[in-house]
């Protein structure tokens, strides 16, 4: 059973809240292969399959029909966010990058990095340990330097960024993808008040926004998470993904980066679903239509 979160848990790429990355990154195999116009992530299917989970494998590689497991909500939902980051940072056209969080993230080994890119991957060190041995495995090879950064977000991972050569007197584009729901309402304030603190002027950020619920709002979501769980459950995989979320109020990220002195603009998932000609949410217990993918420029 998947424990609550709590200051210090632990985690791998097969449990708790690493668990969320896998099955992000096995969303994104079954938007690959159902559409690769706008998501083109070659590397999602075997870095499922070599974490080794065995219902995610199977969905992964379209053994398994996504059936209820993985609606299409959830599908288009990874489009849009996929297309989200990757053409931010195309056009941040900015020779320094970082990847919080970097999960299976491959944007290092995809995109077109412009020469010269330095892109820095942060994650636990077990995470990033697996990724770059999987990958060098399948003879996949960076398109920027990559520069992989083994740091908690809860420890001081600027030092071992800044160890690892980041230089922030220079503009950086940066991303927290997927990451911000996971974090205790402090812990997000503290992260973005660190990345202004790293960013030259000129840098760029990207993340997601979540309005603050209305009343009401949380127990559907829990409940709706509760249902997601159950069906993994029955199909072996024993998941609680309302456990590993941080709920209440909390700063709501757009605004307080634009308090932070970021130029900042945003689409709703809602909009960024019509824009590429994908369909409405039918059911959106979740609030997904409402969440903000945003993107800001430090104009200090």
């Amino acid at each position: 059973m998947t424990s609550p979160r709590r200051d210090g848990d632990t985690w791998d790429l097969a449990s708790s809240v690493g668990a969320t990355a896998t099955m992000a990154a096995m969303t994104r195999a079954i938007a690959t292969r159902a559409d690769d116009s706008l998501i083109a992530d070659p590397f999602a299917e075997p870095l499922v399959r070599a974490v080794g989970v065995d219902l995610l494998t199977r969905l992964a590689t379209g053994e398994q029909p996504p059936g209820d497991l993985v609606g299409q909500a959830a599908i288009d939902g990874a489009k849009v966010r996929t297309r989200f980051y990757d053409e931010f940072f195309l056009d941040a056209g900015l020779e320094q990058a970082v990847i919080l969080a970097s999960g299976l993230d491959s944007r290092a080994y995809r995109l077109p990095w412009p020469a010269g890119t330095v892109v820095y991957e942060l994650d636990q060190p077990e995470v990033v340990e697996f990724k770059t041995r999987t990958l060098a495995a399948l003879g996949a090879e960076p398109t920027a330097e990559r520069r992989a950064v083994a740091a908690d977000l809860r420890d001081d991972w600027p030092g071992a960024l800044r160890a690892a050569g980041f230089d922030p007197a220079r503009p950086t584009a940066w991303s927290a993808e997927g990451l911000l729901g996971y974090l205790p309402p402090e812990a997000q304030d503290r992260l973005l008040d660190t990345i202004t603190e790293l960013s030259a002027p000129g840098s760029r950020v990207a993340t997601e926004s979540r309005p603050n619920p209305r009343p009401g709002d949380e127990d559907r979501t829990k409940r709706s998470l509760n249902r997601i769980s159950e069906l993994f459950r029955s199909a072996e995989f024993d998941s609680d993904m309302a456990k590993l979320r941080y709920f209440g109020e909390r700063n709501e990220a757009a605004p307080y980066l634009a308090g932070l002195g970021w130029a900042v603009t945003g689409r709703t998932v809602r909009e960024l679903l019509a824009a590429h000609g994908l369909p409405p949410l039918e059911e959106d217990d979740l609030r997904m239509g409402d969440v903000l993918y945003v993107r800001g420029e430090l104009t200090k």
